[in-house]
Parts: C-alpha cells; structure tokens; sequence
C-alpha cells in the first residue's frame, strides 16, 4: 500500500469511527504508519491536525442531525463525544458561530467540513529542484519545546517559539555556534519517544556544532542526528509562504511519483543566515528517507 493510499485509509477509518473516541495511536496502527509521520503527512496534506477533522466533521454532523430530526440537544452532546451539553453548545458556536438553539430555529448559515478525500497531483507543473546525499551522524546544540500535535498545538506555537527566539537575538548566537557542514539555523523536528508520549513532537532551533558540550554553554542542549540517506529541496522565497508551500509540493507530488519513503526520524528546515522574509531567500528542508 502507497502512503497515498493509507493516508485515503485512514480518512476511511476515522469516517467510520466518527461517534467512537479513536486515539492518533489507533489510526496510525490501522495503516502501519508511525504515529509522527502520519500526524506530519496528514496535517501537511490537509493544513489541518487530526484532532480538528474530528472534531469538525462531528459538529458538521450533529449540525445535519440537528435540521433534520427531532434529537435532543442533550443528546446530540454525548453521542458526538462532549461530556456536556455546555461543552458541546461552546464547540457548536466555534465552528457554526450560532448556538445548537439557534441552528435548530434556522437562525444562521452553518459551517459544513465534508468528508476529505486525498488528490495528489502528479503534474509537477513548478519544478522543484533536489538532491540526495548520504550523510554522516551529526551532532546539533540549542533548543527544544515538545509539542502535542493531535491538538494541533505544534501549527500554533512552534511560530511563536521561532519570534522568541528572534526576538531575544539567540538565533545569532546559534550563528556564531555554526561550525558544522550544514550551514545555518536549524528547526528541527523529531519524534518524542517517551513512553506516553505518542503524538508528540520535540522541535529543536538549533544548529550543527562540532565541539564538546561543555563549549557551548550550560544553557544548551545536545542531539545526535543519526547517518542517514538525505533528500534536500531547495526552498526559494520570503518565509513562511514558501516554506510551507514547499512542504505540501514535496508530499503532494515529490513523494507519490519517487521511490522512496519518509525514513520518520529527525527532519530539518535549514535557515541561511540571510533575511528569511527577502523575495530572494533561500533555504531547504532535509527530509531523511528510506
């Protein structure tokens, strides 16, 4: 089975288990994928977490249910998975912008998420240019946050983690730090693998440092970045527009007409020393495949 046709799948599975409390861990399971590269390649494909299209594709529902039968409010609240009905009238407001009452009178248009179906285009209308290179363990010095991202709270505050760290000039000390053969500030993602910890992410602003711990400063933290066989695209354009649209090329057509496969280890965003937001930037994104 192609990833394309387990991501498909997995859309199925979750459809199909809508009124069920399924976790990111069994869907994963139930395509064979790694609960960090199914999350990654989900929320690349869909610019949404997983957790969201449950949740939106059960308020859509209960809203349909709400118009069309005589169900009451209370129990459209628990059989769509709210504990209460003030929960579920809070969420219900969020996506429809109108109460559960106010929906059943009619007062107000809702917001209906149909049901997703995966298309990949194989067109590669905008070339995209890469190479693959096999590439020694390295070690990188900075910084981690973990990140859930079943809530979809890596898309909220791994942006924010990035404005600190500029804003406080640490990403120039990282620069300084540079003295590794890959050039630039780092973001790194990888999975968290603490037990418990499925559906986490650390992400890393870092850079490749060679040197003992001690040189760097107390403060910062070490990884190795295992030997690995690297697929490295070119990203060209101001962040974060380019670098995103890059992300969705690369899993929307790279992937599905090459022979390879995420190796689901550590991936990076590589940063030049340049301004990120100039027309002309230039960056990359290392993706580690098998």
């Amino acid at each position: 089975m192609s990833w394309v046709e387990s991501i498909q799948k997995a859309i199925n599975y979750m459809e199909e288990h809508l009124l069920e409390d399924i976790t990111i861990e069994q869907i994963a399971q139930e395509v064979n994928s790694s609960v960090f590269h199914f999350q990654r390649t989900f929320a690349i494909l869909t610019d949404m977490s997983i957790a969201d299209y449950l949740r939106r594709r059960r308020l859509t529902l209960a809203a349909q249910e709400l118009l069309g039968t005589e169900q009451k409010i209370i129990d459209l609240a628990y059989k769509y998975g709210y504990e209460t009905p003030e929960a579920f009238t809070k969420a219900f407001r969020k996506q429809h912008h109108v109460t559960p009452s106010e929906a059943r009178k009619k007062q107000g248009p809702l917001q209906s998420y149909n049901r997703l179906v995966i298309q990949v285009s194989l067109k590669g209308a905008e070339p995209m240019k890469y190479k693959i290179i096999e590439k020694d363990k390295f070690q990188i010095v900075g910084v981690k946050r973990t990140y859930n991202c079943q809530n979809g709270e890596n898309t909220t505050e791994i942006p924010l983690f990035w404005q600190e760290i500029n804003q406080s000039g640490f990403d120039h000390q990282l620069y300084q730090l540079n003295n590794g053969t890959v050039n630039g500030v780092l973001g790194v993602c990888v999975p968290n693998t603490e037990q418990g910890q499925k559906g986490f992410i650390d992400y890393w602003i870092a850079t490749d440092h060679v040197g003992e711990v001690g040189e760097v400063g107390e403060d910062l933290l070490t990884m190795e970045v295992p030997a690995s066989k690297w697929v490295i695209f070119e990203v060209h354009g101001p962040m974060p527009d380019a670098m995103q649209n890059t992300w969705k090329q690369i899993y929307s057509e790279w992937f599905p007409s090459n022979p390879y496969e995420p190796a689901g280890t550590a991936e990076l965003e590589v940063y030049p020393e340049e301004d990120a937001y100039s027309p002309d930037s230039y960056s990359e994104i290392w993706i580690p495949i098998k």
